[in-house]
């Protein structure tokens, strides 16, 4: 990858070797595969991400805010991960705050439901605590330790999900704020004139006009941002068929999951909301916003690593 080639190698061949145990514990306890499969992903795209995102948090002086935005399969929590025990590594105590742990209360998400019954799911623009989000990561990039991390159980009223325990983290120099959506930017509403499906009703344009409008309250949170990565599905409907895949395994293993049909209900909604192709693919092409796009491809394999 040419990318990369301006690593130092005897600093990253260093690195690899420090993480290799820890790294092989991670690969069995969380990722369910076979270490010796993934080290190319280490040595190609993780071990110099690291030593980058070291480097920046070094050049900056202050915390680190870096943005990872990637749909449903593409990887990022467990990059996000791997980053995190790779930083460590380096030295510099690394969380990850995803846009999932932004979410309003259950209560207050059931207040929204009543005042707009289309916000079905958690997940579109308007479902988060965006002053929360704000006061999170105001207070990591002024130094300030410890700092009382928001996370969110999926898990609790029957899969609805709500605000559980904060984490209380010291000395953060690194935060990685990953979500479907983090970085995305309001559009001209004109282009919902001539969507791409499934946008294709007038109530479909209707709601992707009001989540359109919505994301400009987001912009003070991505102002925070340092950079953004994308991680770039090289075809946008991947996301179905991951997400049916990981249902399916979810089923095999004895747990409830939803059938296909409901999967692509699930999934359309989303495109609804804010279509990958309007939204993420002019990101991708511009040229400022965006630090790096790392493609996936299919298999969910590395495709290739383009800084912007």
């Amino acid at each position: 990858m040419n990318f990369w080639e301006a690593e130092v190698n005897p600093t990253k061949a260093s690195l690899l070797n420090c993480v290799l145990p820890t790294f092989h514990q991670f690969c069995q306890t969380h990722l369910n595969q076979p270490p010796e499969t993934m080290l190319a992903l280490l040595w190609d795209l993780w071990l110099p991400l690291s030593m980058k995102l070291a480097s920046h948090r070094q050049d900056l002086g202050r915390p680190l805010i870096q943005g990872v935005l990637g749909g449903q399969g593409t990887g990022k929590t467990t990059m996000c991960q791997v980053l995190c025990k790779l930083l460590q590594e380096l030295g510099y105590r690394t969380v990850s705050l995803s846009l999932d742990d932004l979410y309003k209360t259950y209560a207050d998400r059931l207040i929204l439901t009543q005042q707009d019954p289309r916000l079905i799911w958690r997940g579109p623009p308007g479902t988060h605590d965006l002053d929360l989000g704000l006061k999170v990561l105001d207070q990591i990039r002024q130094g300030a330790s410890p700092v009382s991390i928001p996370r969110f159980d999926k898990s609790a009223y029957n899969g609805a999900g709500d605000r559980t325990t904060p984490e209380i983290v010291e000395n953060i120099d690194i935060v990685l704020f990953e979500g479907w959506f983090v970085g995305v930017r309001p559009i001209n509403p004109d282009v919902f004139n001539h969507a791409p499906p499934p946008i294709v009703t007038e109530e479909d344009r209707v709601f992707a006009r009001d989540m359109n409008r919505r994301l400009s309250d987001y912009l003070p949170l991505w102002e925070r941002l340092d950079s953004l990565i994308i991680l770039y599905p090289t075809d946008y409907r991947y996301s179905m068929t991951w997400r049916q895949q990981a249902e399916q395994q979810m089923i095999a293993t004895g747990k409830s999951g939803m059938s296909d049909a409901q999967i692509e209900e699930f999934v359309k909604y989303f495109w609804r909301s804010l279509h990958p192709e309007l939204f993420i693919t002019p990101l991708v092409e511009s040229p400022k916003g965006v630090d790096l796009v790392i493609t996936i491809n299919s298999d969910h394999s590395l495709g290739g690593v383009y800084p912007k």
